[in-house]
């Protein structure tokens, strides 16, 4: 399968995403353990979305499905957790 280049500022964004749900996370007093399952996550999984990294040097890239599965274990609507501005992602 071919793999698809993230957009301009696809790294940064992911990262600021990985940190509003570790703000949350921790101003709930939950551990990474107890969202990742509840949202049904490895814990690896959910520790990758907190860094914002799939890989190091590597953004990551989480599905629609596992955010809006975070984000109801938090409590929050996804709107909370996506940050502002949203990246251009238009086809150029």
């Amino acid at each position: 399968m071919p793999h698809t280049p993230l957009p301009d500022g696809w790294a940064s964004y992911a990262k600021e995403l990985g940190l509003n749900v570790q703000r949350r996370r921790l101003a709930l007093g939950m551990s990474q353990e107890h969202v990742a399952y509840n949202a049904n996550l490895s814990r690896f999984a959910f520790q990758q979305l907190e860094r914002g990294e799939s890989r190091p040097g590597t953004p990551s890239n989480p599905s629609l499905l596992n955010v809006m599965a975070v984000a109801q274990v938090l409590g929050v609507t996804v709107d909370e957790l996506l940050p502002e501005p949203w990246p251009d992602l238009r086809a150029r």
